[in-house]
């Protein structure tokens, strides 16, 4: 028996086998955006655009000032603010002004020392030579007193881009666990008296870094830093290159750029350290018989075995 109702029904539409690719076929058969394809449209029909210079005007005027805008703003924060460098000027100013002052306060107690050894001198000459010797060679060997003979001086470096300040290239400078290692190489090398830029070391000298200055006892100083060892060039340089600080040499100069370049002096002078603290003290027995030599002026003696 025939339905009545299956003649009215429409008929049930076919299935797009791609129906699930929606995006795909709009691409595919629609690449064009709907909005570029009604411009052109018009455009073929020769419909004048309205307000199209004005806009066109807008746009460049619009782009003129973003360009601007973006060219001060970079000017700006590359150049720097007038207060910060006046108050960088100002304080590398006053640093020169305190270096200056501490280089002609370190001459003074370098002149006000060698006045103290010479007066120490005089005052020793006697008839006990053998105590006299002993205190010159504690005095040499504590770094207190000035000493002069032949040497070997190795001069240390930073790295040419470590100078230059070049991003990653910190390696390349010379730091205090360079000058420790250098120094110590020496004493064992058989220096006699040991210094860096002038500053001379004694059993109590401390190397050190504070951030990246290098203090040698509260002194900074700075590259090239020179180190001096008195003593018998030859032997030290033989004794240094089989050591470790020989090996520590090499690795700064090959591995990391650092400058190291040795020499050797017949005559070298190295003043001794204004730093002293007296720790211990022992008072010297005068014999009887003799009374000190080189009294001072006014000042008299009296032998024990005359009267009152």
């Amino acid at each position: 028996m025939t339905d009545p109702t299956a003649a009215k029904r429409p008929p049930t539409p076919q299935r797009r086998l791609d129906a699930s690719m929606t995006l795909l076929r709009e691409v595919v058969e629609r690449p064009l955006d709907p909005g570029y394809a009604a411009a052109a449209q018009r455009r073929a029909a020769g419909e004048a655009r309205l307000g199209s210079w004005w806009a066109k005007a807008l746009v460049v005027v619009v782009a003129a000032v973003l360009g601007l805008g973006a060219v001060w703003a970079a000017r700006e924060l590359r150049l720097p603010a007038s207060d910060a460098g006046d108050a960088r000027g100002l304080l590398i100013t006053q640093i020169d002004k305190r270096a200056e002052h501490a280089e002609q306060q370190r001459a003074r107690i370098a002149e006000l020392t060698g006045e103290i050894e010479r007066l120490q001198h005089e005052s020793l000459r006697g008839p006990d030579l053998a105590r006299r010797a002993e205190l010159e060679m504690l005095g040499a060997a504590s770094g207190a007193q000035a000493v002069t003979g032949p040497a070997l001086i190795l001069t240390l470096d930073d790295a040419r881009d470590a100078a230059a300040g070049l991003p990653d290239s910190r390696a390349g400078l010379v730091q205090d666990v360079d000058l420790q290692v250098v120094v110590n190489g020496l004493w064992a090398a058989g220096a006699e008296a040991v210094a860096i830029n002038d500053h001379r070391l004694t059993t109590l000298t401390a190397i050190r870094s504070a951030g990246e200055a290098i203090l040698v006892d509260l002194s900074p100083v700075r590259a090239p830093y020179r180190v001096t060892a008195i003593g018998d060039p030859a032997q030290m340089q033989a004794r240094l290159v089989r050591s470790a600080a020989g090996a520590h040499l090499v690795t700064l100069r090959d591995n990391f750029g650092i400058s190291v370049h040795e020499e050797s002096s017949e005559e070298t002078r190295l003043d001794g350290s204004p730093a002293r603290t007296l720790r211990y003290a022992e008072v010297m027995e005068t014999p009887a018989s003799a009374p000190p030599a080189d009294p001072r002026p006014g000042q008299t003696y009296r032998d024990p075995g005359e009267g009152n």
